[in-house]
């Protein structure tokens, strides 16, 4: 997976992704800047390397103008960003319905859950950063989150970690 988190040109991004295109990367990650959809549709024509954008996409509405434009061919919208966990079943149902597989953007310990129920889904980004004041956090095992059985999210607060934490 290469992220180029929207740092390059269209011409850039034309002569740097087809230089990769043969190197079994399984993405392209916001090569051009996110909401240019053209540009990106063009990149996910061309390329053989799948392109992946969505973790600036505001809402289910934009996720719908990205998808129609086919401006990639993976979406990993981010939970804050597509409206929580309403907006994410609203993309998700979009994702589902046109066949483009959808990843998460961080919020692991929420996204895995919501993971669970998209039809389309892909990969879960993890990032430990939660884990410090997190009263049990989620364990990875050969590469997979084992997301706990425990009512709602599943997450309880280390409130003395929480407390340390305060500013």
């Amino acid at each position: 997976m290469c992220d180029f988190n929207q740092g390059l040109a269209l011409h850039e991004a034309i002569s740097r992704c087809h230089g990769l295109d043969d190197q079994g990367l399984f993405w392209f990650e916001e090569p051009v800047v996110f909401d240019n959809y053209a540009h990106s549709a063009q990149l996910a024509r061309e390329l053989k390397t799948p392109v992946q954008i969505g973790e600036n996409i505001y809402g289910p509405r934009s996720f719908m103008q990205a998808v129609l434009a086919q401006a990639a061919d993976l979406y990993m919208p981010d939970l804050m960003r597509i409206g929580g966990v309403t907006g994410w079943m609203r993309a998700a149902a979009i994702a589902g319905a046109s066949g483009h597989p959808m990843s998460s953007h961080l919020y692991p310990e929420v996204s895995a859950h919501l993971l669970r129920a998209t039809e389309t889904c892909d990969w879960l980004e993890w990032r430990d950063w939660g884990n410090p004041i997190i009263a049990q956090p989620f364990e990875v095992k050969d590469g997979f989150v084992d997301v706990p059985n425990r009512p709602g999210n599943g997450i309880d607060w280390n409130e003395d970690a929480v407390r340390k934490f305060a500013y």
